[in-house]
This record gives C-alpha cells, sequence and structure tokens, in this order.
C-alpha cells in the first residue's frame, strides 16, 4: 500500500509497485475522484482499481527479467473509440500517464506503466467491422486475436498474410503498434505491408481516419506508415483497415538437421539464389534451442548429432508448383555432406508437430532460467553467419549459454543470454550490460539494428543511440511532442524526453 497525495494535499489509498518508477513532477496520481470520473465513462464494472491481484497482470508483458515490470494505478477496459477518446482528454486534462495495452504478448515492456497512470485495455474492442471481399480488405478492431482473423476467412479464398510468432494470443493492434513480423516475414512481408487504413485516438483524445480502403493514395504524409510500428506513443488505434491476398491452397514444411550452425547458416544464403524458390518462412533453430524445445514438448525428433535445424516452408496455389519447389530444395539440401536428415511435413498433423518445436523454444527456455536476457537483433541476411559467429565468441568469454534461433530468411536472431544457475543476481546484473555493449557494438557494425520486431519500449531505449544518429533522434522526439505534447501517451518507451 501507498499514500498517494493529490492536489488539495488529501491522502488516498492506492497500491504500487516497489519497482515503479518514481513518477516525474509533471504527472498526478490517479486519485479516487478520476476513478470516479473513469467509472462515468466505462462503467464500474470494467474498471480494476486499488486490487494489487487483478492489477497484477497489467504491470508487465512477456519480457522474462522481471524488472521491467511496473504496476498501473488503474485499469480501464473501454468498448469504444469516444471512450478511449473521453479517457485520453481526461488524462490531458489531469496530466495523468496513459499506457495502451492489447495481450500483453510483447517482448519489450512496450506496454509496461512504467509511471503508473491508467492502462488503457483494448480487450472488449474485439468485433470484425466488416469483411469487404469486393475489394479483398477486412476491417477490424484492434482487439481481434490475430489467428482469429484467418480462422473468420475460412472458406472465403483469401487470407491476412500477417503471421507473428504468437498468432494464437496476441491482438492485431499490439501487431500494428509493434510492426509485427514473424514466419512468414520472407515471402510475405511484415504487418506494415497490409494495414491500409487506421482509426486513431490521438494523444490528445482527437479521432482521426489515417488512409482507408485505397491500394494507392499520396495524399499528404503517409500517416498510416508513421503509426504502424509507433509503439503506442503516437496514438490509440480503435479500427485497423487490412489487405488481405488469396490463399494459398496447398504447403509443405521441411525440416532439415544441419551438423553445425554455420553450415545450416550458410545454406540459408542459397535456398533462393540456387532454386529460385522463395519460401514462405525459413526458421533457424542451434542445438540448444532444438534440445530444449523438444524436451519441454517431449519430442523425438532424433536431434542429438544436429548442431542447428532448419524450417523451410513453401506455399502456393497448386499442388504441382509446391511439389516442384520443395523438391528442388530438398535436392539442394541433399548435395549438402553437411546434411544429416531431412523430413518432409505435408499434413496439417505433422506441420504443427515441427511448429510446435519452433514456437515453445521461449516457454522452454523460460523453464530452464530465471535470469536472460531476450534479445532481437537485425542484420543483412548475408551477415547472419558472422553474427552467429560472434555471438559463440561472447558465449565463451563470459562462460555462459548464448543459445539462438529465429527468421534466419531475413535476418532476424533472437538470442537468449541465459545466466548460469550459479551465477548471483549482483553478479548477472554485473555482467548483462557488458554483454550487451558488446553485442549491440556487433550488431551495428554488421549494419544491422537492436530490434528487428519485438520493438525498443523501455527494455532497450537506452541502446537505441548506439545504432541511430542523433539526428534521427532528434527528429522522432520532435514528432512525438507535435502530436503529444503533455508527454502522456506511453511515455518512457524508445526514447526520452
Amino acid at each position: 500500500m501507498y499514500s498517494n497525495r493529490t492536489k488539495d494535499n488529501k491522502i488516498e489509498t492506492g497500491i504500487m509497485s516497489k519497482s515503479l518508477s518514481p513518477k516525474p513532477n509533471k504527472y498526478n496520481s490517479v486519485s479516487t475522484d478520476i476513478v470516479n470520473k473513469l467509472k462515468d465513462i466505462v462503467g464500474s464494472k470494467y474498471i480494476i482499481f486499488n486490487d494489487v491481484e487483478k492489477l497484477e497482470p497489467f504491470s508487465h508483458d512477456e519480457t522474462p527479467d522481471k524488472k521491467y515490470a511496473h504496476m498501473p494505478e488503474v485499469v480501464v477496459r473501454p468498448s469504444a473509440t469516444e471512450e478511449i477518446a473521453k479517457i485520453v482528454k481526461l488524462a490531458n486534462k489531469y496530466l495523468i500517464p496513459i499506457t495502451p495495452r492489447g495481450a500483453g504478448s510483447g517482448l519489450s515492456g512496450g506496454a509496461v506503466p512504467i509511471y503508473g497512470g491508467i492502462v488503457i485495455s483494448i480487450d472488449r474492442m474485439n468485433k470484425v467491422i466488416e469483411f469487404d471481399k469486393c475489394n479483398m480488405m477486412i476491417t477490424v478492431e484492434p482487439g481481434v486475436i490475430a489467428n482469429d482473423i484467418n480462422e473468420y476467412l475460412e472458406g472465403s479464398g483469401l487470407f491476412y498474410a500477417g503471421y507473428p510468432m504468437s498468432y494464437e494470443t496476441c491482438y492485431i493492434g499490439g501487431n500494428v503498434a509493434e510492426n509485427a513480423g514473424g514466419g512468414n516475414a520472407v515471402k510475405y512481408g511484415v504487418t506494415s505491408r497490409y494495414v491500409l487504413g487506421l482509426e486513431v485516438v490521438t494523444p490528445k483524445g482527437e479521432i482521426v481516419e489515417y488512409g482507408g480502403k485505397l491500394v494507392k493514395d499520396v495524399s499528404g504524409y503517409s500517416m498510416v506508415q508513421l503509426m504502424v510500428g509507433s509503439e503506442g506513443t503516437l496514438g490509440i488505434f480503435t479500427k485497423i483497415i487490412l489487405k488481405l491476398i488469396p490463399a494459398v491452397k496447398h504447403k509443405i514444411n521441411i525440416l532439415c538437421l544441419f551438423d553445425t550452425v554455420d553450415n545450416a547458416i550458410e545454406t540459408v544464403n542459397s535456398i533462393s539464389s540456387l532454386t529460385g524458390v522463395v519460401p514462405s518462412a525459413i526458421e533457424f533453430m542451434d542445438k540448444q534451442s532444438i534440445q530444449a524445445s523438444c524436451e519441454y514438448l517431449n519430442e523425438t525428433i532424433p536431434y542429438e548429432k544436429a548442431g542447428a535445424m532448419l524450417i523451410v516452408t513453401v506455399d502456393g496455389k497448386t499442388e504441382t508448383e509446391v511439389d516442384s519447389d520443395y523438391t528442388a530444395i530438398c535436392e539442394m539440401f541433399e548435395k549438402h555432406e553437411s546434411v544429416i536428415e531431412i523430413y518432409i511435413a505435408d499434413n496439417p498433423i505433422t506441420s504443427e508437430r515441427i511448429w510446435k518445436v519452433r514456437r515453445n523454444i521461449a516457454e522452454a527456455f523460460n523453464l530452464i532460467s530465471q535470469r536472460q536476457s531476450n534479445e532481437d537483433i537485425v542484420v543483412p541476411p548475408a551477415s547472419i553467419a558472422v553474427m552467429i559467429k560472434k555471438l559463440t565468441s561472447l558465449s565463451d568469454k563470459y562462460k555462459l549459454k548464448i543459445p539462438c534461433f529465429g527468421h534466419a530468411g531475413d535476418g532476424n536472431i533472437h538470442a537468449r543470454i541465459m545466466s548460469p544457475k550459479e551465477w548471483s543476481d549482483d553478479k548477472w546484473n554485473d555482467v548483462i550490460p557488458k554483454i550487451l555493449e558488446e553485442l549491440y557494438e556487433l550488431t551495428s557494425k554488421l549494419g544491422g539494428k537492436i530490434s528487428g520486431e519485438h520493438g525498443i519500449g523501455h527494455k532497450r531505449k537506452k541502446d537505441l543511440k548506439k545504432v541511430t544518429s542523433k539526428e534521427y533522434l532528434n527528429i522522432i522526439r520532435s514528432i512525438k511532442i507535435a502530436l503529444d505534447p503533455n508527454y502522456i501517451l506511453n511515455p518512457g518507451k524508445i526514447f526520452d524526453i
């Protein structure tokens, strides 16, 4: 419990995590009077206040390190754009920070209320507003689960190609806020390719529409593309128009075991150049990742002799096309002496078995180590092999494990830096900044960036300057100040002002 002093110096009761950052002087705390005003907007049933147990789930996302968690003062669950606009205007009037939140499946602390204040959860805004088959577009609210979009489209002949790895739990609003990537980015690209229009509540509480049902639009600045990937710092999405494409009817997954990481990664760069095939996915896992996930799932894939594994997915309109593509890739693999085994999954059951190994790596590592840093570096695809070797050198230098996995086809590497069990918290906290310093420096030298899809949030904001210029940071700060002069919308994310 804590004592919360209001403007008139009365003391009110609230809750606060011990790890909550001190609120800057400009911000006010959430008083009972503010809570009552919020209840007037959304109804008492959709307010969480003064209840530690119910507020706690909103204090963190899926970032492994608990030091990034901070308790909100109140959670509000609106059901309409107009309600969100009223909440934002209220927050501006009383200078209370707001944090928009989707499913909380992020990995950068982007939806964590580091200054307390109001969390706006969009879980109730979960409707498909319109399916426009003629224009091949679908309009949804931000709380729709990503996977539910394609379930809704089943049988229509169309699909939404965005595919983040947590597609069964993440909300489309969060995907747009982070410009989520995922397994299909090699062929289909990331979320931004499919967002045509947005309805947004601005940081001042105005309701504005950007873009629309338009394939081409150069009427002014490209505000849609500015909003996509802005991590909830420039507006709260309330309506999203997505482009759809013709559904693929046939798909085959290839699982290939390699003797070493180097051989697996070097093969990735040859898949399209030698075969002429553009796979929809090329996923990579090193030996530690394979072992952890297979043991977690009780999977019997004979990985013991493998140093690395690739999952390659090919899809297309006809069975003949897909058969030709996967045959070309398998023939290329078979010519490599480094290949131990090739498995073909040509039906939903076997395909799910293969992809489960990839999707459960993070869960498996969470059971192995309580202290870890989940990194999301991205480099030019041809530089992946060099980056993996550098990570191995860091692992040897600091005498800890850094298993790697990720999206080999687009240069996005997920490196899990894991503390040995015998290390103390003090040792871990002393060593991890040194490792990250070297890791980000290496990434920058290779022309890479510190996040490919998870975002900067508040986990990586102090390191953004390592891979960007002062001029760039000044420009994006200027945009933030122009749109959010009171600095109340998701403050403390990406950069500080």
